[in-house]
């Protein structure tokens, strides 16, 4: 029973940095922006580690699966608002929806990508992203380029005072309880076979194979539940926070981009990682913009350089090394 107890530990400084955040937040006026924008970035880092960090793999199109979701979040309000007593309901039946799709798109994306490995698998997916949003435009599918806009819808159905409080407020607690299962679920798999799987072939797959583990298996499992939760954080903190969609926006590369950053700067396959990367990330670019308007972009990319070339494994990774045969070494993986 301890021994089921004490393998969660590494959770404790993930929740309490989230715990923080939050308090932080709620308590300190004028703080609540910045805090939203570190956990949507903590969030996207907890996700797109599950697949970055366990299998060595870059998707450069995760982005497409952010979109996705958000486009099952508006579908749902748009398409069902209609139905009187819905309520909150519709809600979830947003968050399933956008489950829905993002599985579907990672499972037709996966059952080609993951068939290459390494700088071809990266390549194969760059075109993802842009590819699905000229689909959508070309196709006028889901109203094409116009998007989506569902404002009204949600203001009908929640009432207004409801529905401004969850795009200014509760769409961001929700993108804290998302990181947060995200953070348990990486840990879940870290702790189980699926895990000791994604270690092996991210070390050497060909070896990994000898041994008789079935790598495409456990690249599908770790693709489709990245891909699931960058779909939850597209449906909260894009279609609820701000209730409208159009493709050039919520497929813009640079979110893939930024995952990668974060995930690279905080440590790959480290559970605490996204978290240190994420608060680095967003608080560095928040305050550069504030204070060196037009430069932000010019100072950001050589401190980014810097860190990870002092910290290759990340600032975790270095950290794990630092406090490896000390008490705390068991909160930190």
């Amino acid at each position: 029973m301890k021994k089921e107890i004490t393998k969660y530990y590494p959770l404790i400084p993930v929740f309490a940095a989230y715990l923080l955040l939050f308090l932080i937040g709620r308590n300190i006026s004028g703080m609540w922006q910045l805090v939203a924008m570190l956990l949507f970035y903590c969030a996207l880092g907890q996700a797109f580690n599950i697949f970055l960090g366990m299998t060595g793999y870059v998707d450069f199109g995760y982005v497409a699966f952010m979109g996705i979701g958000t486009y099952g979040m508006a579908l749902a309000i748009t398409k069902l608002a209609h139905i009187e007593g819905l309520g909150i309901g519709i809600i979830i039946i947003g968050f399933i929806l956008a489950l829905l799709m993002s599985t579907l798109l990672s499972v037709a994306v996966g059952a080609v990508a993951l068939r290459l490995r390494g700088a071809y698998f990266a390549i194969a997916t760059i075109g993802v992203n842009e590819g699905f949003r000229f689909l959508i435009e070309g196709a006028r599918i889901w109203n094409g380029s116009e998007g989506l806009i569902f404002t009204a819808q949600l203001n009908e159905i929640l009432g207004r005072e409801a529905a401004s409080s969850l795009m200014t407020y509760w769409a961001d607690i929700m993108v804290l309880i998302i990181a947060a299962l995200a953070a348990f679920v990486t840990l879940y798999y870290m702790r189980s076979k699926i895990g000791y799987a994604l270690t092996a072939l991210r070390e050497d797959e060909d070896a990994a194979k000898v041994m008789g583990i079935n790598v495409t298996k456990y690249k599908i499992i770790a693709f489709i539940t990245s891909a699931c939760f960058a779909g939850l954080v597209g449906a909260t903190s894009w279609a609820l926070k701000t209730p409208y969609v159009f493709p050039p926006e919520v497929f813009e590369i640079h979110y893939t981009i930024e995952a990668i950053i974060i995930v690279l700067l905080g440590g790959a396959g480290t559970l605490l990682g996204p978290v240190a990367g994420g608060l680095i990330y967003g608080i560095s670019k928040y305050y550069l913009a504030i204070f060196m308007p037009g430069f932000q972009l010019l100072i950001f990319a050589p401190i980014i350089i810097i860190i990870i070339v002092l910290f290759p494994e990340g600032v975790v990774g270095m950290l794990k090394y630092r406090l490896k045969d000390s008490a705390l070494a068991r909160f930190i993986i």
